[in-house]
C-alpha cells in the first residue's frame, strides 16, 4: 500500500472546506464557509480561497499557499493555539484575540477543524458569561 501525503495547498483548502461545511455536530453547525473562490490558485504569498463565519460573523479567512493553508483568525486565536498539537499544524496568537493557523497537510485537517470548533465553543461561552 502506498501512502500519499496531501501537501498541495489547494487540495488542503478543499478538504478543510468540506470538513467545515460537511460536519454539523457540536459548534460546527455554527461555522460556515462563505465567499469561496473556486478558481483560486496557490501562490507563495497566499491567495484568498474563502472566509469562515461563526454564527453569521467573520471568524477566519483562508489563504492558499503552494504547500499549506493559512487561516487568519479574526478572533479565537488563543483558543485555537491552545488546541493545536501534532505534525502539520502551527498556530500563533496576535493582538486582541487574532491569530493564525497553518494547516500543512491533508492529515492535519481534522485536527484543525477540532481546534476551530473548540475556539468557537470558547467564544460562545465567553459571549454568554
Amino acid at each position: 500500500m502506498v501512502e500519499r501525503r496531501v501537501s498541495d495547498g489547494v487540495r488542503i483548502a478543499q478538504l478543510l472546506s468540506s470538513e467545515l461545511d460537511g460536519r454539523e455536530d457540536g459548534a460546527l453547525d455554527r461555522l460556515a464557509v462563505t465567499s469561496a473562490d473556486r478558481s483560486v490558485e496557490a501562490s507563495p504569498e497566499g491567495e484568498r480561497a474563502y472566509d469562515v463565519e461563526r454564527a453569521g460573523e467573520a471568524f477566519a479567512r483562508a489563504f492558499v499557499h503552494e504547500d499549506r493553508v493559512r487561516l487568519e483568525l479574526k478572533n479565537g486565536g488563543e483558543a485555537v493555539a491552545d488546541r493545536v498539537a501534532g505534525d502539520g499544524l502551527r498556530a500563533s496568537v496576535g493582538d486582541e484575540g487574532t491569530g493564525e493557523l497553518l494547516v500543512e497537510s491533508g492529515a492535519a485537517v481534522k485536527r484543525a477543524v477540532d481546534a476551530l470548533e473548540g475556539a468557537a465553543i470558547d467564544l460562545e461561552e465567553n459571549r454568554s458569561s
